[in-house]
Parts: C-alpha cells; structure tokens; sequence
C-alpha cells in the first residue's frame, strides 16, 4: 500500500487561471514533461507521453514561460504532474473533459482535495494506490493513473 486516493468525478470547468497558459502539447515539449514526471517520481513515462501526443490528450501548462506540468487525460488511465498545486489547478481548471471513471486524486493532498470539492466534484470512493517494487516517494503535485 502507497498512497490513499479518492475517486472524483464531476463536469469539467473550463475556465481560465490568470498568470497561467494551458494548450495542447507538442513533441517538443515531450523533454520537459519527461524532465517533470523524473522530478516527482523518479522515473520517465516516455511512451506514454508519446502516445497521448498521437492521441492528442497531452495537455501542458505554463506559468512565467515555463512549462511546469502536464496531463495525458483526466482519466483512470491517464496521470498529471505539476511542479505545485497551483500549476495542477490550472490544468484541472482548463479541461475541457473529464473520462467518465472520474481521476485518482491522492488524499494526503488536501488543499487539492478541498479545492476540487469547492469547485464542485464529488468523491465517488477511496481507494487505494499500490505497487510492486521500485516507488519513489513523489516529490510533486500529481494525479496518478491506475497503471501508476
């Protein structure tokens, strides 16, 4: 056992964060999102970042012309990394979707926790993360995917 989550599901906001760009990512910006995802969790999701850019669901967000996190897809199946909380909102504030399953949020994270809950989703049920093997403690803001 890694990490307590909490299924949340709700109706995507679409809305804008002032001081913070959110876009569709390109194959350039696969470095830095590979760069993030080893900050937080000790490792690269190369290929995953590939194929969500083939799927167009890789999201990034900037904040000061930086790119300072990213999402495959708000989804069990898709993981979203941020350098901070705020960075993390953006992306969560900006989606145009959310999968029907609803996304993993860790509840440890409860400023995150709280905010999701202001801005009206809803947990569905706990649940929790666990792994074989190498886990690195993440050192980040992230939404992990049920492949972790």
């Amino acid at each position: 056992m890694r990490e307590p989550l909490v299924v949340l599901k709700g109706t995507a906001l679409k809305q804008e964060v002032l001081g913070y760009v959110v876009r569709v990512a390109t194959k350039p910006d696969i470095d830095v999102c590979n760069k993030l995802c080893f900050q937080v969790h000790g490792h690269v999701r190369h290929l995953e970042l590939l194929d969500a850019i083939e799927q167009q669901t890789l999201t990034v967000v900037e904040h000061n012309a930086q790119i300072t996190g990213y999402t495959t897809v708000l989804g069990f199946n898709g993981h979203t990394i941020a350098q901070t909380n705020q960075d993390l909102k953006a992306l969560l504030s900006a989606a145009t979707a959310i999968k029907e399953s609803g996304f993993l949020l860790p509840t440890r994270n409860t400023e995150l926790l709280h905010w999701c809950l202001e801005k009206g989703f809803h947990i569905i049920r706990p649940i929790t993360l666990m792994s074989m093997g190498l886990y690195n403690e993440p050192a980040g803001a992230f939404l992990p995917s049920i492949f972790y």
